[in-house]
């Protein structure tokens, strides 16, 4: 791939538009909003001129309720060789094309599993993609040339190609992003209206849960309207738990003891069960998930104390494979959980004690 025209210069199109300039591919960038495309063309992500022919790829980054319209132009104008799309909804834009008499030889549709909270040009980066599923859907008409075409952008962003059916892939996402982002909502409306004294002892958890309800909402709009069917369908089953649950929990203050051990008995099957859910999540780089030990240490919030926390680890030779910090309400301090190999962790502490960090249980 020597030429591509990514149309859409909001956080994904603009981070695939880095990618690819930093690979030696001339992007050209195109968006309704002028001011995007010369904002992603500032940053380095290509130019904002039209292309000076066809493009061997044309990348749409549209939400999904304009995708096939904007295809549909791009093919009719004979803009690119081949032609794909990123948004997170699969198959009514390809419905959507099929009604409109597309060339669907041409197409393939496409989706980065990998986002921010943050929204535009100014939230991309390069590496966005780096070691993130990129699934593509194609069918039988997918010309092999235009799926090769889709397989090398993947490559060129350092993402792993993962192959779906397209109502497939809608029925995954549903589970998998689209209704925790709902979820997540859902809990953070709850803080809305609640007494600050409540919220002043918010922890680790609240902020864990609650970490993608500050996305977009008119973001999240676009995507939830284009997949409704499948949200609601994951989110029938939720709440069938909520409501088995709610009556759980009201056995437990019943003064019949048979009541309390069928109510205790239904809330523990709840968190065995989402315990055995969470370990299906694959690890890191998409490995089974592993067990690490923790190392906590507090850390002043100063410039700078994070990085040399992190340097004095890398002098003990230890490799941190997650981090999570929990920051003090009462206090400028955090803690910083360094998740390590288990027969890391002792050489961790030992080394990070000798530097006069502090360490917690």
């Amino acid at each position: 791939m020597r030429t591509a025209l990514v149309i859409g210069a909001g956080l994904v199109g603009t981070s695939a538009a880095l990618a690819l300039t930093a690979r030696g591919v001339d992007v050209r960038l195109s968006d309704q909003d002028d001011s995007a495309a010369r904002t992603a063309a500032a940053l380095g992500a290509g130019s904002a001129a039209p292309p000076d022919g066809t493009v061997d790829l044309v990348v749409v980054a549209v939400p999904p309720a304009h995708v096939a319209a904007t295809l549909a132009d791009a093919m009719a104008r004979g803009v690119g060789r081949g032609y794909l799309d990123v948004a997170s909804v699969k198959g009514g834009p390809r419905r959507d094309l099929e009604a409109l008499g597309c060339d669907l030889s041409a197409y393939v549709g496409t989706h980065p599993m990998a986002g921010r909270e943050r929204s535009g040009p100014l939230a991309a980066t390069a590496d966005l993609f780096e070691g993130r599923p990129w699934v593509l859907t194609p069918t039988k008409a997918t010309d092999t040339d235009v799926l090769n075409l889709a397989l090398e952008l993947v490559a060129l962003c350092g993402a792993v190609p993962v192959v779906m059916d397209a109502e497939a892939h809608d029925r995954a996402v549903a589970l998998v992003s689209h209704t925790p982002q709902l979820i997540s909502s859902m809990v953070a409306a709850r803080l809305e209206k609640a007494e600050d004294s409540a919220v002043r002892l918010c922890g680790q958890g609240i902020l864990d849960v609650t970490r993608i309800a500050g996305s977009e909402p008119g973001m999240w709009m676009d995507i939830l309207t284009a997949n409704p069917g499948p949200v609601a369908d994951v989110l029938a089953d939720i709440a069938a738990d909520l409501g088995s649950t709610v009556e759980a929990l009201r056995a437990l203050q019943s003064a019949d003891d048979a009541k309390r051990q069928d109510g205790a008995a239904a809330v523990q099957d709840v968190l065995v069960r989402g315990r055995a859910g969470r370990a299906k999540v694959p690890g890191k780089h998409g490995a089974a998930p592993k067990a690490y030990e923790v190392v906590a240490v507090l850390i002043g919030d100063q410039p700078g104390e994070l990085a040399r926390l992190f340097a004095d680890a890398g002098a003990a030779g230890v490799n941190i494979e997650d981090v999570r910090i929990e920051h003090s309400t009462a206090q400028q301090a955090g803690l910083v959980h360094l998740f390590v190999e288990p027969r890391s962790a002792p050489v961790l502490a030992a080394a990070l004690r000798d530097r006069a960090w502090s360490l917690r249980p």
